[in-house]
């Protein structure tokens, strides 16, 4: 079934099952967005290992829910981990994504074999620019961001040559609940993980779409800074969403990522 009911909240996702003895991938989307903007990567990774995608609370098709601080968006990763007998998993987490994936890993370190952290940062924004955006919605809507927001979602060629699709994402990102996605602006604005990045204990490779105007590549680079041994990364022609825009450059990271993983485990069996 699509829907699992988790602490009382119903969340919309998708379980792909595979064989073999590969760590399960569970991918967490961005703010604005759905399950959906995986879909070229699921469609190339398909049965090579388990992959798990699930609407976040106040998006796509699970509930709204009460959204207080990221710890909401952590409660309902555990749930689903747990309900499916995950065991350790790899998360692979877009912009706020990536906080909840560094969120997790905080509270259940234990449980992760390693972070794809996506165009995201230990702290996104500021105080300011979050209430802004906030009070904007709040008056008129999502729709008086809209054009904005996708102009750094993607690239200038993206916007010239894919108009459909970018049509598309304008609709799905215009669609989401106004509660969730207001109490999801303001989870991260105050959501700041500056500490526990320098704790991330697992492997961790930080992604950047080069032309990524929400989270630059500088910014990206700077949480890299802050874990361990973390990898960096720019995916070249890429804005804020490279699963959608570069699914292939992003698919090849992930790969060598996870053969990484398997590598490091025999090398220490």
């Amino acid at each position: 079934m699509p829907f699992v009911t988790i602490g009382g909240i119903t969340l919309h996702h998708r379980h792909v099952e595979a064989n073999g003895s590969a760590r399960p991938i569970v991918f967490i989307n961005s703010l604005g967005t759905d399950f959906r903007i995986w879909d070229q990567v699921l469609s190339i990774l398909g049965g090579e290992m388990p992959l798990l995608v699930y609407d976040k609370r106040g998006h796509g098709l699970s509930d709204i829910g009460d959204i207080r601080s990221i710890d909401d968006h952590v409660d309902d990763l555990c749930g689903l981990i747990d309900h499916f007998g995950l065991g350790k998993v790899v998360l692979c987490g877009l912009s706020v994504g990536g906080l909840i994936a560094q969120g997790f890993h905080a509270r259940r370190p234990e449980g992760v074999e390693g972070l794809i952290l996506c165009d995201t940062a230990q702290k996104i924004g500021t105080m300011d620019s979050w209430n802004t955006r906030i009070a904007t919605v709040e008056s008129k809507g999502i729709q008086e961001i809209a054009d904005g927001v996708l102009k750094v979602w993607f690239t200038p060629g993206f916007h010239a040559t894919r108009s459909a699709e970018l049509d598309g994402y304008w609709n799905m990102l215009t669609r989401q609940a106004l509660a969730g996605y207001l109490g999801t602006c303001a989870a991260v604005r105050d959501a700041d993980f500056t500490e526990a990045a320098r704790r991330i204990s697992v492997p961790t490779l930080c992604i950047a779409g080069d032309q990524d105007g929400s989270t630059p590549p500088d910014l990206v680079r700077s949480l890299a800074a802050l874990i361990p041994g973390a990898r960096f990364e720019i995916i070249r022609d890429a804005g804020h969403i490279p699963c959608i825009e570069q699914p292939e450059a992003l698919v090849a990271l992930i790969r060598h990522f996870i053969a990484s993983l398997a590598l490091g485990a025999e090398t220490h069996g």
